[in-house]
């Protein structure tokens, strides 16, 4: 597959290919007329000897320090070393991927100033798979993201390190030649315009908007799972009932659920005993409602980083009128409040399925169920320490869901005395979903055994699913295993397509 970079920008499946997938880049020439253009303003103001910021000035609270012609070259080369200042451990590939793809889509806009040649020094490492070791700390999300994108930058000189296959730290002036590439040498305002924006937060958005998703149709399949395995009612997610609230995300949630719990011996061994269950759990009933809601904050998340894709985030920008004017469009703001937003969201929905968890194993209020689904509790503690394991993960969560964007702190001498956190907000999101997928495989696992336990009532064709997914990892219950291969392998079949898949072969399509 080939991206290629549009003037109008590039699309999230774009940016997901290039990161996840390893497609390959490539210019419209269009983008290479529009830098162009923006570049000979840039060599204009350079003649006229005018001062501008970036590129007859230093940077920050050093914005009134004039800098002879002679030494803008050098500014540019000492701008990326200084700025290439994060500690930590690497970043994933995905993550540099992204913002490198995201860095070009910027510069491609032509307000940037930067030489073609400079954005396809970078295309060349993306298509050559040269991928800078970028460290986990360094931005505040303003002016944009300096660090990380300085450590991106550096190594187009050919200096800095990149990432090994096997995930080390290796000199980028190996890697640049084993790829036969060379270094760049910068030229006026060409640092500065590599480095302001707000990339690798928008590039941690778009992933996580991704795994979001399907995380939260998943939510909705394993609260189906419990919900069946607990003898639960379907009447909650009754359409008639969801039209009466009409926000958008619960009725499709409540949709899928129905669906779901369709077809299903199961539910058929108690449908009709009005007596069964006047009312269940909150947890069992109100699915949709969380699950929905996490679903709508999603969408506005989804707009965000649209307009974010779309946009010209550099500092300062070249407008085709020749002016170059400040701005103050690299701040982090809209990017952080958005994945603190959907933090919050994506605990929740892993919180209300720990607690579908606790039922599934408590015999007091899982209908039936031997307790921890042990068949021979007491000996064995089933599932006992998988909960235990989901209820921490809940707590993390939890703490994780704190707002990061509301922590900021002044740099560079008061001048840049508001920043945005979101490079901390979209890095602990990520964090949050992937704390989610454990928590829905627990669930998984957890409905899975459930079912087995019903037998011989037959389940719903996702509970057959489920079941034939899980199978050969979990077996069939009895005696104490070891447990940790079990809960890595739900969570294999939870964050993957497969399952999904098949459900959807039987039941069509799910919201």
């Amino acid at each position: 597959m080939t991206v290629t970079i549009q003037p109008t920008g590039i699309s999230p499946v774009d940016v997901l290919a290039v990161a996840r997938g390893g497609a390959k880049v490539v210019l419209d020439p269009a983008t290479v007329d529009a830098m162009a253009t923006s570049r000979s303003i840039v060599d204009g103001i350079e003649a006229a000897g005018r001062p501008v910021y970036g590129v007859s000035t230093g940077f920050g609270a050093l914005a009134n320090t004039f800098v002879a012609p002679e030494r803008r070259a050098e500014l540019q080369h000492a701008l990326i070393r200084s700025h290439a200042a994060g500690v930590g451990a690497p970043m994933p590939r995905e993550v540099v991927r992204a913002m490198m793809l995201l860095r070009v889509r910027s510069l491609a806009l032509g307000h940037s100033g930067v030489r073609p040649l400079v954005a396809e020094a970078l295309v060349d490492l993306l298509n050559h798979e040269v991928t800078p070791w970028v460290p986990e700390h360094g931005s505040l999300g303003a002016s944009g993201d300096l660090a990380p994108l300085a450590h991106c930058a550096l190594v187009l000189l050919g200096e800095g390190w990149v990432l090994g296959p096997d995930g080390g730290r290796l000199p980028a002036a190996d890697a640049l030649r084993r790829a036969g590439l060379a270094p760049v040498e910068l030229a006026a305002k060409e640092g500065l315009a590599l480095i302001n924006g707000t990339d690798g937060m928008l590039g941690m958005l778009l992933l996580a908007i991704a795994d979001a998703a399907h995380l939260f149709t998943m939510a909705d399949v394993t609260a189906a799972l419990a919900i069946e395995a607990m003898l639960g009612s379907e009447r909650p997610f009754l359409p008639e009932l969801h039209a009466i609230r009409p926000h958008p995300g619960q009725g499709v949630s409540a949709a899928n659920i129905h669906r779901l719990l369709q077809d299903s011996a199961v539910m058929d061994s108690h449908r009709d005993d009005l007596a069964h269950a006047v009312q269940d759990a909150y947890s069992m009933r109100c699915a949709p409602q969380v699950a929905g809601a996490a679903r709508d904050t999603l969408e506005f998340v989804r707009t965000t980083a649209a307009r974010e894709l779309v946009s010209v985030v550099d500092n300062p920008v070249v407008l085709p009128d020749g002016r170059v004017e400040s701005t103050g469009n690299f701040h982090g703001a809209p990017l952080g409040f958005a994945a603190d937003f959907l933090a919050i969201a994506a605990a929740e929905v892993g919180a209300i399925a720990e607690r579908r968890v606790d039922r599934l194993l408590d015999v007091t209020r899982s209908r039936d169920l031997p307790a921890f689904l042990s068949p021979d509790a007491g000996v064995n503690s089933g599932l006992m320490i998988a909960q235990y394991t989901a209820a921490g993960i809940v707590a993390e969560n939890r703490r994780l869901a704190a707002p990061a964007s509301v922590d900021s702190l002044p740099t560079s001498g008061m001048q840049e005395d508001h920043v945005s956190m979101g490079w901390a907000a979209t890095k602990k999101l990520r964090t949050v979903l992937d704390n989610l997928a454990s928590l829905l495989a627990v669930e998984l696992l957890a409905a899975v055994r459930g079912l087995q336990l019903r037998a011989p009532l037959v389940p719903s064709p996702a509970g057959r699913a489920a079941i034939t997914a899980l199978g050969g990892a979990v077996g069939d219950p009895g005696p104490d295993v070891f447990l940790a291969p079990l809960m890595e392998a739900a969570r294999a079949v939870l964050a993957g397509p497969d399952l999904r898949a098949a459900i959807e072969q039987e039941i069509g399509p799910l919201g």
